[in-house]
């Protein structure tokens, strides 16, 4: 039997486990694939959707919506009638200096200008992205799967949505965060690699994660608690999933690769970076938002990153209309073009079809 083959078994005999272990809402896993929430229109009802009807699990992004427009688009995976998840920003603050702030904020307004753009350079915007509203909403109207990244919620909080039938699923990237996810209450771990698109979900921002490869970081964890295990980060060939499935994951959670799929909502500009061949490598930077997020290198990360204040999400909030303008004028340089070291391997496909691809069916 190839090593895909035993993958494949591992992931069907160990998801019975994880409903075991979770004593409570089913994954309804039938391949070991899961697509990643994405925040900022990426991941629409239809990406979660066509992941679920694969056989796989669809997640929503919770992250930047309004508790009205979550609601609606629950409603809308609702009637579908597939098993899903909700991500949510947990609150996990790290207030910007507000010098630094307004020196940052004079500084790439000439970026901005090119569209007639203001930045807004007075006072940042701290908030918690309607996070007890959310909760709320998710408590009254409960989906089968809640997520939780950049930190965790209190206790009381994973005790109630437990008891409304949800599973609890905590973000981690280190041996030392899952530890502490356990005693959070957690149901499931999703682990988290330096290679993931997008912000990490590192519950330390103000230190850039460690380069650690997901399987390793997967067998790291998987000595030290029994708790399932996903595995997220760069994770975009049938090789990948197997490797990190041999390593001790139940499954591989995937965003970037689906981001050109038909289902998805990123932008037509973000889509064609992905497609261009000219770009290098993805880096780390905090540029856009003050926060470490790992994408495709583009001009505005050059001229800025050693220059951005850590600040989340002051700097999301300051840079925003920049950004949205970027993309309103297809100028790929200026907007945040989030994408995994896998990225390359992004196609234009149905997402069912990349999702079987990655099962190796």
């Amino acid at each position: 039997m190839s090593d895909d083959e035993n993958g494949r078994s591992a992931i069907r005999r160990r998801s019975g486990d994880v409903r075991m272990s979770a004593l409570t809402t089913d994954l309804d896993l039938e391949i070991p694939v899961i697509a990643a929430p994405m925040a900022g229109g990426a991941s629409t009802p239809a990406l979660v959707a066509a992941a679920s009807r694969a056989g796989g699990l669809g997640f929503l992004a919770a992250g930047y919506k309004t508790p009205q427009v979550l609601s609606d688009q629950i409603d809308a995976v609702r009637a579908e009638g597939v098993s899903f998840g909700v991500n949510v920003f947990a609150p996990n603050p790290v207030p910007v200096d507000v010098d630094a702030y307004r020196a940052y904020a004079r500084a790439i307004q000439v970026e901005a200008d090119r569209y007639g753009v203001t930045l807004a350079d007075g006072d940042p915007v701290e908030d918690d992205d309607y996070f007890s509203d959310k909760i709320d909403l998710l408590l009254a109207n409960p989906v089968p799967v809640v997520s939780f990244t950049f930190g965790f919620p209190a206790p009381g909080v994973v005790k109630a949505l437990r008891a409304a039938g949800s599973l609890v699923i905590l973000t981690v990237t280190s041996a030392a965060e899952a530890l502490l996810a356990v005693d959070a209450g957690a149901d499931l771990l999703v682990v988290q690699s330096s290679a993931a698109g997008g912000h990490s979900g590192t519950l330390t921002p103000l230190q850039v994660p460690a380069e650690t490869p997901i399987a390793e970081l997967i067998a790291q964890i998987r000595h030290r608690t029994s708790v399932p295990l996903l595995a997220a980060g760069g994770l975009a060939t049938s090789a990948d999933v197997a490797a990190a499935l041999r390593a001790g994951a139940e499954a591989a959670v995937v965003g970037t690769v689906l981001l050109r799929t038909e289902e998805s909502g990123a932008s037509a500009p973000h889509k064609a970076a992905l497609a261009d061949t000219s770009r290098g490598k993805t880096v780390v930077t905090r540029a856009f938002t003050g926060r470490p997020a790992r994408a495709l290198r583009n001009e505005f990360i050059d001229r800025y990153d050693a220059r951005a204040p850590i600040g989340y999400p002051a700097i999301h909030h300051l840079t925003n209309p920049m950004r949205k303008a970027a993309v309103a004028q297809s100028d790929p340089e200026r907007m945040h073009l989030w994408a995994g070291t896998g990225y390359r391997h992004a196609t234009e496909e149905p997402a069912g079809v990349v999702l079987s691809r990655l099962a190796n069916l």
